[in-house]
């Protein structure tokens, strides 16, 4: 028999003080019945001696502290998961919002997860392909990896994120076995369906779990919709065997969550206010991924956060930066010139791209391939700098040649069409295109096997071509 409480003291914005509770425990879940006898629900943030102080899921509008009633459910906020999740979508805190049943859970799991053991791990080294050439061919995603996207306000992350989560797909006939969980944190209503219309109408839905949280929802709800999302994965990953990628966007709204909360509790604040636990915090949900040893499935994580002033030093992405295995930067410059995805692959980085690449996993030319289009784009860009100061007059045939290669490298390997879905034949097959622009004794990186075997055939193609323009001009 659960015990209620008429003992509210005091109710302050998100949060409610309750006085004489025993046996009441942090983080444990809780009702108020208000006098119309509705409910809503609660959780412990704080116990002090026979004190509790709660946070509100919906908001405190209409409690009467003489007359609400609260009763602690001696359990922590949980989801309850089946495999009749995929093709659903739920709100923050799991509750279906699609018109359909609920769910008839095959278990109820605790949306904070249990830690893996880190000796359990197993090292991410499988190629994750997303059908985008500027991720798929030069900061490759691996399964069981953590690689966040940093965008800056304005720009199409949200396409992106969707883009994403149509076409990412493992390789090696595993397409069945492969499940995306997408959660929008803070999001607005049109952003919100936008995903939702978007993976229904491209059939992605069928293989989604879609979690959304409106910006005008409760901050708690917002700090709980990620766990959600995570605890699903984890079902889907290591009690159904299957290969599960995990797409959250924004994290920045959720760290802002979490720093309302903070200043409710009038904890001492850290850097720009930011709780100074935030790492800690971030931590628990980004560790969640990765692959264990002995279990077929895995979490990948795509956490997608807008950067403050476009800032790369905010806390927000300072510290995701620490946990995760690199990043994707999307640029203002490149959104500029019309360019989607404006994916700036310069400072961009993929930590664990050279374990998913290469024979047997992509292709055997890959991490040559992918050095040496680095190296010309860089030199490209540095090439058309100096035109910039002393003129396009001062530059050498072979600087012209990599600034050309430049402005083509951005035109038809970084833009491709938000519904553009490329192998990762085609992507390489592209690259080696642009390099038949460089001239051969430029390609420094590239050994001579592969440059007669993917390139020769290239410039032998070209000069036919050049030829017979040429006889047909005569």
């Amino acid at each position: 028999m659960l015990k209620e409480y008429k003992t509210i003291y005091e109710v302050a914005g998100p949060l409610m003080l309750v006085k004489n509770v025993d046996g009441v425990k942090y983080d444990e879940l809780g009702e108020i019945e208000l006098a119309d006898g509705s409910v809503r629900r609660c959780k412990v943030l704080e116990v002090e001696g026979s004190t509790a102080l709660v946070q509100l899921f919906e908001n405190a509008a209409g409690i009467n502290v003489l007359s609400s009633k609260v009763r602690f459910l001696g359990r922590s906020l949980d989801l309850p998961v089946s495999i009749d999740m995929l093709g659903r979508v739920f709100d923050g805190v799991g509750r279906p919002i699609d018109g359909g049943p609920n769910i008839i859970p095959d278990r109820r799991l605790d949306i904070n997860g249990l830690p893996m053991n880190p000796s359990a791990r197993d090292y991410p080294s499988e190629f994750i392909q997303t059908g985008i050439s500027a991720i798929d061919g030069l900061n490759t995603l691996v399964r069981g990896q953590k690689l966040p996207i940093f965008t800056c306000s304005g720009l199409p992350h949200a396409q992106l994120a969707a883009q994403i989560a149509r076409q990412a797909k493992v390789r090696g006939g595993g397409e069945s076995n492969f499940a995306v969980v997408f959660a929008a944190v803070g999001i607005t209503f049109e952003e919100a369906e936008f995903f939702v219309s978007d993976f229904r109408r491209t059939g992605a839905i069928d293989r989604t779990v879609l979690f959304t949280n409106l910006a005008n929802d409760p901050a708690i709800e917002r700090i709980s919709t990620p766990r959600m999302a995570l605890t699903a994965a984890e079902y889907l990953a290591f009690d159904k065997g299957m290969h599960v990628l995990v797409i959250i966007t924004d994290i920045t709204n959720y760290a802002e969550a979490l720093r309302e909360v903070s200043a409710a509790r009038k904890e001492v604040p850290g850097r720009r206010g930011y709780p100074g636990y935030l790492y800690t915090d971030l931590a628990t949900m980004y560790e969640r991924a990765g692959r264990q040893r002995g279990i077929e499935g895995s979490i990948t994580m795509i956490p997608i956060l807008t950067m403050p002033e476009d800032d790369k030093t905010h806390p927000i992405p300072d510290l995701t930066g620490y946990i995760t295995e690199g990043q994707i930067i999307l640029g203002r410059s490149l959104h500029r010139k019309g360019i989607y995805p404006p994916v700036d692959v310069m400072p961009s980085l993929s930590r664990l791209k050279d374990k998913g690449i290469g024979s047997g996993k992509t292709r055997e030319d890959h991490a040559d391939l992918m050095n040496q289009l680095f190296a010309a784009y860089s030199h490209g860009k540095e090439a058309k700098e100096l035109a910039v100061i002393l003129g396009e007059g001062a530059l050498s045939e072979e600087d012209k040649a990599f600034a050309k290669f430049a402005d083509l490298f951005e035109d038809t390997y970084v833009r491709q069409g938000e519904y553009e879905n490329r192998t990762i034949e085609d992507t390489l097959q592209l690259g080696w295109d642009l390099l038949t622009i460089v001239p051969a004794k430029e390609l420094k990186r590239i050994r001579d096997a592969y440059i007669e075997k993917y390139l020769q055939p290239l410039l032998a193609k070209k000069a036919e071509e050049a030829e017979a323009a040429g006889t047909a001009r005569e």
